[in-house]
Parts: C-alpha cells; structure tokens; sequence
C-alpha cells in the first residue's frame, strides 16, 4: 500500500482532532476510521463511540471521497464493551436503557446516511453489536477466515439478528440469534448475503483500497444520489423501522427474569465459565438408542 504525500494527508485531516481510541488514516481515496482498542479485543466503549460518531460527522466534509472502517490488531471488533456499554444496573429504568440503546443504533444509522460511500472491512472477527457497523456500511469486505455472529451469552434480545434480516432473510437471521454464540465465516458471510467480498486475509485492506479508487472517479454528487437511491428504497422495504424498534426489544428483554438469573448465575460461575457452559455441546438423550436398520427390500417388492 502507498502512503498518500504528508501535505495531502495534513490537509485532508486538518479539522480532525487527536482520537485515543480511533485512528484515522488518509490513503489517497480512501479516508480510514480504524477501531484502536487492539488490547480489548477493539470492544466498543463509550469513548470510542463517542470519537467513532465525532469522526463520522467531521469526515463528511473533509478527508476522502470514500470511508473506511477496519479494526487494529487481531480483529474487526468484539462488540459492545460488557463493562461499559453492555453494564446492566441493578434497578434498571427501561426508559433511559431505551434511551442508551437507541443512541447506539443511531450511531450506526449514520454510516447509512452518511454522504460518503463507506466501506467495513472485517478480519478476525466481528461480534454483536460490531456487525451493526457493517450492516449499515454501503459495502463490506471480509476475510473469508472471519469469524462474525452473536454475543456469547443471551444477555439481550432483538439487538441483533433483526438488523441483519434485511440482507440474509428472516430464516437466516433467526437461526443466528437462536443458537447461543452462533457464527459464519467470510465465505459464508458473502454466500447470506450479509458481504459483498470474501478474500484472504492479507488482501483485505488492498482489495477494499482497490475499489476506492474505482469508486473515486465518480463525482462526489453522483455518488451520493446514488446511495440515496438505492437507500430510500430500502427504507420504503422498512429497514429503518425495524431499525427503530430494536432499542424497544432489547430494552423489553433486559427486564425478564431469565436474564436476570443468567446475569446472577454470570456473578457465581465467572463470564469464562459462562460462555464455556454456553458453547459446549449438548448432552446426548438418556435412553436414546441407535435404530435397528431397516431390512432391504427384496426382488419384487413395492418401494
């Protein structure tokens, strides 16, 4: 990959301030907001969101003509900080954690409303609430290694999986959020729908830069009617309802008394412990016993 000159990327990023838990990188045609939390998996805390929506606003009117998103280090991201965005008190006030994760979805729908074409590129993985990220993106690359699904542990409900009905249908979608911990890979990604590009990981960043500057020779204005277009029809299809009425389910499931005796059983076995016995395969049926096999059939017999 080469550098776009110093001067360029200067004056590509002069109303840009210093981030701690983003990075922005200026790479010709492509403007980078890479998650910078390698050392927490690049879990989405408040102060990385709050730079994530700060730079998003800012880079509609400076940077360039297309975005980027990819993660640092060994993955994408692994979701919602637990510790932080995903704490539940212990009197939860259904209002404000509407509220919280309403906030949270709208940071995502500005990706989908942003002028700009905006590219996710996700290795690793890409867990939970980082796949809303892609979901909204106008393309996303993987690599077709990439691990991408649910939470770990049922803690919420109607978060997810709704938000990526859309592009790999209700079937799908419900499979993903009914089995605990589910996951596809890059390949199976592009096959639901869910990506446009499964390719080797060491590609990925190249790949997506490659299509950027495909994409830049297209005038700015007509990019943007152009995603326009294509999202208002989306719209009319109800992506954005369903997008405003995730914050209601999942705020909804935060007050059952299943997931209040997950969280309380989470408190006595340790979160490792939790996930572990959430992952772990069946036990097979007592009494369960293999069928005798059926007799062939002879000469003359009807099927």
């Amino acid at each position: 990959m080469t550098a776009v000159p110093a001067d360029q990327d200067r004056r590509a990023g002069a109303a840009l301030p210093e981030y701690r838990d983003i990075r922005i990188e200026h790479r010709g045609p492509i403007t980078w907001i890479v998650l910078n939390r390698p050392d927490k998996a690049n879990a989405l805390s408040h102060a990385m969101l709050d730079e994530f929506s700060d730079a998003l606003a800012r880079l509609a009117h400076t940077g360039g003509p297309v975005l980027g998103i990819r993660g640092a280090g060994k993955g994408f991201s692994a979701g919602y900080d637990i510790d932080q965005v995903g704490r539940q008190v212990t009197a939860p006030d259904p209002v404000a954690d509407r509220e919280r994760l309403a906030r949270n979805v709208n940071r995502c729908l500005a990706i989908w409303d942003h002028p700009k074409p905006v590219i996710a590129a996700v290795h690793g993985y890409c867990i939970a609430g980082a796949t809303q990220m892609c979901v909204f993106a106008d393309l996303t690359f993987v690599a077709d290694d990439a691990r991408i699904g649910e939470p770990a542990l049922p803690l919420g409900g109607g978060y997810i999986a709704p938000l990526w009905a859309p592009l790999v249908g209700p079937k799908r979608a419900k499979e993903l959020a009914f089995i605990p911990a589910n996951a596809i890979d890059g390949a199976t990604a592009v096959r639901w729908g869910w990506a446009n590009h499964a390719v080797p990981a060491a590609e990925l960043v190249d790949r997506v830069e490659e299509t950027a500057a495909r994409i830049a020779r297209i005038p700015s204005d007509v990019l943007r009617i152009k995603k326009l277009s294509v999202n208002r029809a989306m719209d009319a299809m109800g992506v954005r309802t369903a997008a405003a009425g995730v914050p209601e389910m999942d705020a909804l499931l935060h007050l059952s008394p299943s997931v209040a005796e997950i969280r309380s059983w989470i408190g006595d076995v340790g979160l490792k412990e939790a996930i572990a016995a959430f992952n772990r395969p069946p036990e097979p049926r007592p009494g369960r016993e293999e069928p005798e096999p059926r007799p062939e059939r002879e000469e003359g017999d009807t099927p």
